[in-house]
């Protein structure tokens, strides 16, 4: 996965042929299909930066020259998909998707981009003391706030267009509350390097 990140200046691909050669133009034609979608997700990479750290962090046999090329992985993900996607068209959020330009493709706003991002930025905040992941958390944060959380019925909203407004064209209500809940507890957990599940 490393090297694919290099291979394309610190983002993901999203779609492999059956021998993983990355298929950059998978469903350009169809670009908002609502699970195998044209581009790259900015909000994988969000989860790939945590999710290589946690490894790196909870293997004793990762050295620390290894561990410093992970976390410097992790930190490039994390970087890039902020620049290519957090509040870049004008409204705050993630948009979902970019193309190999790194312009936005579908601007929608999903929740666990969102919860994946809250969990990243404690994460990185913890293990570097760099105060710019915690301004990350507190943003984040707050969108979830104004936006996200539903205050009157509960649990978050899964999907918004690009003015933040609810709509349901691939979540209809919030079937999925596993994302809200590890986003509202992982930042709190006293060993971040474990899964949320080993954790508790």
């Amino acid at each position: 996965m490393i090297g694919w990140m290099l291979q394309y200046e610190g983002v993901l691909p999203e779609h492999f042929s059956e021998g993983w050669s990355a298929e950059l133009q998978y469903n350009r034609e169809k670009p908002d299909d609502p699970f195998k979608p044209y581009g790259t997700t900015p909000g994988h990479s969000i989860e790939w930066a945590r999710l290589i750290l946690q490894w790196a962090l909870s293997d004793p046999t990762v050295g620390d020259r290894d561990y410093n090329a992970y976390q410097n992985a992790a930190l490039t993900l994390y970087a890039r998909a902020m620049e290519n996607a957090w509040s870049v068209d004008g409204s705050p959020g993630f948009c979902y998707t970019v193309d190999w330009e790194r312009k936005p493709v579908i601007h929608d706003r999903m929740h666990w981009v969102l919860a994946e991002a809250i969990n990243t930025s404690s994460l990185l905040y913890r293990i570097t003391d760099n105060p710019m992941f915690a301004e990350d958390y507190h943003s984040f944060m707050e969108y979830l706030d104004v936006y996200v959380a539903d205050h009157e019925q509960g649990s978050w909203y899964h999907q918004l267009d690009r003015d933040n407004k609810v709509i349901a064209t691939v979540w209809p209500g919030k079937p999925d509350l596993y994302h809200a809940v590890q986003a509202m507890i992982y930042p709190y957990l006293q060993f971040p390097e474990k899964s949320f599940a080993a954790a508790l």
